[in-house]
């Protein structure tokens, strides 16, 4: 096949995967929390519809944090059919809301995230959870927490697990890890560098962090790839055919992992783009499943 052909064909996959994944009706949450005083500071939480895992074990929950480049019209609507996904297979799952670009209107919808807004709610959305998972869903064991994220989202994912190697001074650090088994990446914004040389989503990660002198400054605080080793057990999965966040940006965060003597899981999964990984109706979304009930259990 010819490369023009190659390149339609290609582009032709993504956007029916696309189609389906934004097919399937949203799903209410059972309750919503707030972690602080601003609209989009909210968790939405989901109890289990069926009971799973083995002997009597409480139940895990997923925290999931939605992708969509950290843009404002992407909230977490898109990502709830994926957590009705995961509530059928006896997970409670939190779905994290946070603050995404831009912060003045005038700036226009498409930029990405606010600086430092979007890494303040994702830091106090996970101080504020063990707490409110008590309350709200008793019945799940907080010990049994696994963060998963989709693209923009499986980046705020890594860091969030990342928060306790920040550099001293970052205001988000930890004393310690966090308290998850682990953390599932979906096609994750792993590596800034990578991501920009590729202009993934437009040149996202630059429109997150800021431009030349202001990127290099705050990379240090919000990049995966620069916040290794965690300590923490960490799988991406990342379809090969993805033309949204190519292989290439989970490559390279595996390959920093291992520079840093951490061994990273890397899930490829052939003729798979970047939305069958929270389409339920993709035999994708059943792998991303197992790969978290692996660490929940």
């Amino acid at each position: 096949m010819p490369d023009d052909a190659r390149a339609a064909a290609a582009v032709a996959a993504a956007a029916a995967e696309e189609e389906s994944a934004f097919s399937h009706p949203a799903v209410d949450p059972d309750v919503t929390a707030a972690y602080g005083d601003h609209p989009d500071q909210v968790i939405d939480f989901y109890a289990p519809r069926v009971e799973a895992g083995p002997g009597t074990l409480a139940t895990p929950i997923v925290v999931l944090l939605h992708g969509g480049a950290w843009r404002a019209p992407y909230d977490r609507r898109h990502i709830t059919p994926f957590a009705g996904f995961l509530t059928r297979r006896g997970f409670a799952v939190a779905n994290v809301e946070y603050r995404r670009g831009p912060a003045d209107p005038a700036q226009g919808p498409s930029v990405a995230g606010r600086w430092p807004d979007t890494f303040d709610d994702v830091a106090a959305a996970l101080d504020a959870l063990p707490a409110l998972v008590r309350e709200l869903l008793p019945q799940t064991d907080p010990r049994r927490m696994v963060i998963t994220g989709h693209s923009a989202g499986g980046h705020l994912a890594l860091w969030a697990a990342a928060r306790h190697v920040l550099p001293p001074d970052a205001p988000w650090r930890t004393d310690r890890p966090a308290p998850l088994r682990g953390v599932v990446a979906l096609a994750p914004i792993a590596d800034f560098e990578v991501a920009g040389k590729l202009d993934v989503c437009g040149g996202a990660a630059h429109q997150l962090l800021g431009e030349e002198e202001e990127f290099a400054v705050r990379r240090p605080y919000a990049d995966p790839s620069l916040l290794l080793p965690t300590g923490i057990a960490t799988t991406l999965v990342q379809g090969r055919a993805d033309v949204v966040v190519p292989e290439a940006v989970a490559e390279a965060y595996a390959d920093a992992a291992a520079k840093a003597g951490e061994v990273v899981g890397l899930t490829l999964l052939e003729d798979v783009g970047h939305f069958p990984l929270i389409d339920p109706a993709a035999d994708a979304c059943a792998v991303v499943v197992e790969e978290i009930a692996q660490l929940a259990w």
